[in-house]
């Protein structure tokens, strides 16, 4: 049972990162813009965030500390974003183009700075991990069900679902939430009404970075103690969940947790029985979520309908 609860609470720490990064994906290009850029995003708020602990640790508490660790990422997300906004929408560059570019930019970035404040010219940036939450009062002594969620915990954890219910409302239950998807759809119709085509796309761009900014900080946190310019590739991960999920949230957070027991699979696979006593090479573990992104995409490509208009400049003299 001890191993059913590590590996379940191992897949909830890959997975809820890959939620809120991929539920920021389907933001954007549901309003017509693709961001392959999340990679980059995540690197830029997690180095934030992670940077922020590793220099106020000791003066705040824990779960203080990680709150404001939390909306420190979220604005780099959405800051850095901004530059994807505006080459994309204002510039009607080349959305992939643009994504490479900053994805390229922000692990050298996140280098160059580390070094340059950070004494002898170390790169990793070191933090404490004092967030752990060993059980929830009360519910952390339920049978079973207080074992796999509230004990040895993050309120990030948390915080992914809750995100997950605000975006299903946002996305169906809400004028901004049907203008964003006109836009991603039918860009010219919903011109025509009078919907500003520019400022909601740049809305969802800017979402969009917020929560990969915030999913760069939740993936480190539980799962590391430093931080190495690296989220181990989860912002191209969270593409596929995306697609996986055909861009609707309640079938991104299966996709999420799909792809998060691959990735719990392959740290973990030593303290599974079967798996530790097989004669596979290690490295055939670390492949593992990305072999099964491959195959999973190849099954599920022909059945993708992405909106219409996604990764199309709008231009509103063109019909």
């Amino acid at each position: 049972m001890s191993i059913l609860f590590l590996i379940f609470q191992q897949t909830m720490f890959f997975s809820i990162p890959l939620l809120i990064v991929a539920l920021g994906g389907l933001f954007t290009e549901r309003g017509g813009v693709t961001n392959i850029a999340l990679d980059g995003m995540m690197i830029m708020g997690a180095f934030s965030g992670i940077f922020f602990i590793n220099q106020m640790q000791g003066q705040m508490s824990g779960q203080l500390l990680l709150i404001m660790a939390i909306l420190i990422s979220t604005a780099t997300g959405m800051v850095f974003s901004l530059l994807h906004a505006f080459a994309s929408i204002n510039m009607k560059s080349d959305q992939i183009i643009s994504g490479t570019a900053l994805n390229m930019f922000a692990p050298a970035f996140a280098i160059f700075v580390a070094r340059m404040i950070q004494p002898n010219g170390v790169q990793q940036i070191q933090f404490t991990n004092t967030f752990r939450i060993e059980s929830v009062p009360v519910l952390g002594d339920l049978p079973i069900i207080g074992g796999l969620f509230f004990q040895n915990a993050y309120i990030t954890t948390y915080l992914g679902f809750v995100i997950l219910i605000i975006s299903v409302i946002v996305l169906y239950k809400t004028k901004f939430g049907l203008r964003l998807r006109a836009c991603g759809e039918h860009p010219h119709a919903a011109d025509s009404v009078g919907i500003n085509v520019y400022k909601i796309r740049y809305a969802g761009v800017l979402i969009s970075g917020a929560l990969a900014g915030l999913g760069g900080l939740v993936f480190v946190v539980p799962t590391s103690t430093n931080f190495n310019a690296t989220v181990s590739g989860y912002g191209f991960l969270a593409l596929a969940v995306m697609i996986f999920g055909q861009w609707k949230p309640l079938r991104v957070l299966f996709a999420a947790f799909f792809f998060g027991l691959m990735k719990t699979i392959a740290s973990t696979y030593s303290v599974i029985p079967f798996l530790a006593t097989a004669a596979i090479p290690s490295d055939v573990y670390k492949m593992i979520p990305f072999i099964a992104t491959l195959i999973v995409l190849a099954f599920s490509s022909k059945s993708s309908q992405a909106p219409r208009a996604v990764a199309i400049p709008y231009d509103k003299g063109s019909r």
